[in-house]
């Protein structure tokens, strides 16, 4: 069963440490705040069923902060401490949402009870809150837009293993909607309640983002000047979002497998453990078992992360979405101009049909806000598109025989299937290579390994060169 959780807001050090360390003596998970704001920064790394706040404090008064905490944080009960003086204040507090008050100095048996109650209180909010928003249909799946066969695959994903404590594997190029998808198993998940934790670390420096994994303690470096709570800390009971997680290097890569594995994290420069359960959802643009062969990324953490894995199609293979989602951001910027935009032309949309979108869904919404904006009429039309969407693109096409130069081809009107194209490609550098798997990795420019991997993705045995035609 886990802790209920309290934050304890006061100035006084003395009386602020004492309170601490009665209620964690009680069996509570206790942080502390010396003042209004240092509590809304914890709180935005991780909710707490039970807020105790001195009602007089400089800068941030209790009422101030039970006004920001009760609509940000509903579930959360604020408990207000005051001396005899102003207790009228503690009443119209209470009037203002507060749980209850208590008065200064408060015996412990009464201080442990009131906290017990309150979390009691929080954790029936919350079960309330999660019921009222599937009655309400809120977890319906946000963000997620198209018809297309593959993307509803993906939903049913999605659905089967957001109520599970499961890690999932996002893959897919960029501007497929990866975080998208990982806050939608969030808000499917019992962990609904508590903040999503989301970080990108391909946009974090390496020498960083252990510091913002894992936090650190008070003199753990030169600057260290205060504890900081790391984010698989602050995600604690909820779902942890490592976006682009092929980026981390392998010492910390070996740090998250032992976070994985045993439930604990160590602050930078802390030699206490912290107990922590945290749902992983890991997304990349990479193919991580390709990353692996390659020695990149480590073999024992793959297998921790690729547990249920979620394949998102890129724009361009789900070509009869494009009308829906150009439409969709249509609906969505069209406000921006007055709402005087209301329709794509049926040129503009063969051009957006026409196009590659190698930025996927993030490129394609970047256009048609655009548009809105360039727009003069009341309709999207070519001259209001951007130049890369206009002009004409192509692929090109490794030629086989001659490593280095390339042929290139138009797109077929019907599109193109990747995955038989590879598979075509493969199968000819096989062949010209009679078999031999290191002729033929050289001619396709890659290493041993990843062709390796891929002959055995496709089911391809040593000497089957043409296995692959009946697959």
């Amino acid at each position: 069963m886990k802790k209920a959780s309290v934050l304890v807001v006061e100035d006084n050090d003395l009386e602020r440490q004492i309170t601490a360390e009665i209620l964690r003596e009680e069996g509570f998970a206790v942080e502390e705040a010396a003042s209004g704001k240092r509590a809304l920064e914890l709180l935005t790394l991780g909710s707490f069923d039970v807020v105790l706040t001195d009602l007089v404090m400089p800068g941030m008064s209790g009422e101030e902060l039970l006004a920001t905490i009760r609509p940000k944080y509903p579930a959360t009960q604020v408990v207000m401490v005051t001396a005899h003086g102003t207790i009228d204040s503690a009443v119209k507090a209470m009037k203002a949402g507060a749980f209850y008050y208590l008065t200064k100095p408060t015996d412990r048996e009464t201080l442990v009870m009131t906290a017990l109650k309150a979390a009691e209180l929080a954790n029936l909010q919350q079960e309330n809150l999660l019921l009222r928003s599937r009655l309400e249909g809120k977890l319906q799946i946000e963000g997620i837009v198209g018809q297309d066969p593959a993307i509803e695959e993906v939903i049913k994903i999605v659905r089967k293993v957001a109520p599970s404590n499961s890690t999932v594997l996002i893959e897919g190029e960029s501007g497929t909607g990866k975080e998208i998808i990982a806050r939608s198993i969030h808000k499917l998940s019992p962990r609904a309640a508590r903040p999503f934790v989301a970080i990108n670390c391909s946009a974090i420096p390496e020498n960083l983002i252990e510091n913002e994994l894992f936090g650190h303690e008070r003199g753990a470096f030169t600057g260290a000047t205060e504890r900081k709570i790391g984010l698989i800390e602050a995600a604690d009971k909820s779902t942890l979002f490592l976006d682009e997680i092929a980026d981390l290097g392998i010492s910390l890569q070996a740090k998250l497998l032992r976070v994985l594995q045993e439930k604990e994290v160590r602050r930078v420069g802390g030699n206490e453990s912290f107990h922590v359960d945290v749902r992983l959802v890991a997304a990349t643009n990479r193919n991580l078992a390709e990353e692996v062969a390659e020695q990149r990324f480590r073999e024992d953490l793959f297998y921790r992360v690729n547990v249920v894995t979620i394949q998102l199609p890129p724009l361009r293979s789900r070509r009869s979405d494009i009308p829906v989602l150009a439409n969709h951001f249509l609906a969505r910027y069209s406000p921006m101009a007055g709402g005087r935009v209301k329709e794509v032309s049926r040129e503009a949309m063969e051009v957006l049909l026409d196009y590659s979108w190698p930025g996927n869904i993030r490129q394609l919404e970047s256009a048609i806000e655009r548009a809105v904006l360039l727009c003069d009429g009341d309709r999207i039309t070519p001259r209001d598109l951007p130049a890369e969407v206009l002009a004409k693109k192509s692929i090109t096409r490794p030629n086989l025989g001659e490593r280095g130069r390339a042929e290139r081809f138009e797109i077929p009107a019907e599109g193109i299937n990747f995955d038989n194209l590879e598979r075509d490609l493969i199968m000819q550098a096989m062949e010209k290579a009679d078999g031999v798997i290191a002729k033929a990795a050289k001619m396709l420019g890659m290493s041993y390994r990843t062709l390796q991997y891929r002959l055995e993705k496709f089911g391809v045995k040593k000497g089957e060169s043409r296995g692959l035609e009946s697959k």
